[in-house]
């Protein structure tokens, strides 16, 4: 099961937080701070999975963008890593440059977050299907 997903820039601010599990708001803070200086103090060399607390934290970069999904020891690491690419090409089909368009437009990252994953579990990856709501939302402003 996914627990939460962090996005955050090269100087480990936090862009997007979206969290499957109930963590209280006083310790997302220290836990975002504490999975932040675990994954952007790793070379590239060193693997994308690495073991923290009760979960494991699976992280990839992305230009100056750092995506980081702390799963439960059940979930499949290499799953997460692709869902992970997955969720950056929807982006990346979405937005002309991801990097600069998730600060403007963070309610349709969201959008697209959860059209992704529901409750902690994996429901779509089909590109089209996860863009199909913001489509027509777009259409609907157009009009």
């Amino acid at each position: 099961m996914i627990k939460f997903v962090l996005m955050v820039n090269r100087q480990g601010q936090t862009r997007l937080s979206r969290y499957y599990q109930a963590v209280e708001l006083s310790r997302r803070a220290q836990l975002e701070a504490d999975v932040v200086r675990c994954c952007l103090g790793r070379r590239k060399e060193q693997c994308s999975f690495v073991e923290y607390q009760d979960f494991r934290l699976v992280s990839r970069q992305y230009a100056a963008l750092y995506i980081v999904v702390g799963v439960t020891h059940s979930e499949n690491e290499l799953a997460v890593y692709e869902l992970v690419h997955n969720f950056v090409e929807v982006l990346d089909k979405y937005f002309s440059r991801v990097v600069s368009s998730i600060m403007f437009n963070l309610d349709r990252v969201h959008i697209i977050l959860d059209e992704m994953i529901q409750n902690g579990h994996v429901v779509e990856t089909n590109k089209s299907r996860i863009l199909a709501p913001l489509t027509a939302l777009d259409k609907m402003a157009d009009s």
